[in-house]
Order: structure tokens, then sequence, then C-alpha cells
């Protein structure tokens, strides 16, 4: 698996979990929204953590800002 994920994406997607799980987590958004937002959360978090985004790969998308060495 190819890293596509460069430091600034990794930064605001972090910023934008931590948003949505506090919402959830401080019962500002309940129900399903609340849980559909926490779910988005998760998988936030589990991109940050493999470092790749598979929603990238159909169209090539790269944020990853390494040069590969010839």
């Amino acid at each position: 698996m190819k890293h596509n994920m460069g430091k600034t994406d990794k930064s605001i997607r972090g910023i934008i979990a931590i948003a949505l799980a506090t919402l959830y987590l401080t019962n500002t958004v309940t129900g399903n929204l609340g849980i559909i937002l926490m779910a988005i959360a998760v998988i936030l978090l589990i991109t940050i953590s493999i470092n790749f985004c598979p929603m990238y790969t159909p169209w090539g998308i790269s944020t990853n800002k390494k040069k590969l060495s010839h």
C-alpha cells in the first residue's frame, strides 16, 4: 500500500476527527447523526494511522510530498 497522505492532510483530518468526536461525546449531536459523525471520526483516525486514503486511489491523488530517489 503506497502512502498517499501528507502532513497537512493528516493534520486537517485529525482536527476534524477531534471536532466530530467532541460533538458526540459532549452530547451536542445525538441519535443517528451523532453515531454517523463518530463513525466518520473513527474512519479519519484510521486513515491517519495507516497514512493511506482509499478514496484518493481512483483519482490518483496524493498529498504526500516525499520525492522518490531514482
